[in-house]
């Protein structure tokens, strides 16, 4: 439990702490940055192979991939530099996340800093899992996507475009493994409870087909259930995990008040 004087920390305290913590993860994303942007071709072939194989092209001296292309004096720089930034936000995810939960750890009590521990390392496991998915989904989509191209008319598509569409895509999923975590964690901590969580499904359905025609690179109705559903899916699990959780609380509570447990109603022995 934290002590007096942490619970009493002036704002200004507060100001700083944050700061430092924002510095250190601004550090952190700034390491991985000069990785990705060293290792900028090999992270565009992979990210351009869907649509087509970028390696093969430039080891064969092919002037184009594709459909894809870049235009501008300054396309090829800020191509560069959105690989570079976006890799090192997700790759340093579980070191700023961590610096998150440092800074709002010390107004939790013991217990809920050990669920916090448990929330990161669950968290970033979850958001690799959903952002490889994503990227195994991608040829999917966009061959149903280019499917839509009229006949006789090329389809020519700028490598940004392409690349908002895939991170898009890719940090998208990913984000949406993190639903059942957050929901469980604010459940282990005592925030939300089961009935909470599952009483406004309407609400949360809602919400979630929201978000995914505000997020969606593509607003054609079947791209948004395909997406829409996992999420929906792992809400009304993280739902069940929880209700489960409360009543088994529950009755631990329960006994604690009444002061009976299972070994005390046992039949004593007579001699």
């Amino acid at each position: 439990m934290a002590s007096a004087s942490q619970e009493r920390m002036p704002l200004i305290e507060h100001l700083r702490e944050l700061r430092n913590r924002v510095l250190k993860s601004a550090v952190a994303v700034l390491v991985v940055f000069v990785g990705g942007w060293y290792l900028y071709n090999p992270i565009i072939a992979t990210l351009a192979k869907p649509v087509c194989d970028l390696k093969a092209a430039q080891q064969s001296g092919a002037a184009s991939c594709g459909a894809l292309y870049i235009s501008g004096v300054l396309g090829p720089l800020d191509l560069q530099i959105k690989v570079a930034l976006l890799t090192g936000v997700i790759v340093s995810a579980p070191f700023w996340l961590y610096q998150l939960w440092a800074f709002i750890a010390p107004a939790l009590h013991r217990k809920e800093k050990r669920t916090t521990v448990l929330f990161v390392s669950a968290a970033t496991p979850f958001f690799a899992l959903g952002a490889t998915l994503g990227y195994l989904i991608l040829p999917i989509a966009i061959k149903a996507l280019f499917g839509f191209t009229p006949n006789s008319i090329s389809n020519l598509v700028r490598f940004d475009d392409y690349l908002d569409f895939v991170l898009r895509v890719i940090l998208f999923v990913g984000l949406a493994f993190e639903l059942p975590i957050f929901l469980l964690t604010f459940n282990l901590i005592g925030f939300l409870r089961g009935k909470t969580i599952l009483k406004p499904w309407r609400v949360w359905v809602f919400a979630i087909f929201l978000a995914v025609a505000a997020l969606s690179p593509t607003a054609d109705p079947l791209s948004m259930v395909l997406l829409a559903a996992p999420l929906i899916v792992f809400y009304f699990m993280a739902g069940g995990i929880a209700v489960l959780v409360d009543r088994k609380r529950d009755k631990r509570s329960a006994s604690l008040e009444t002061g009976v447990s299972p070994i005390e109603s046992a039949t004593p022995i007579t001699e």
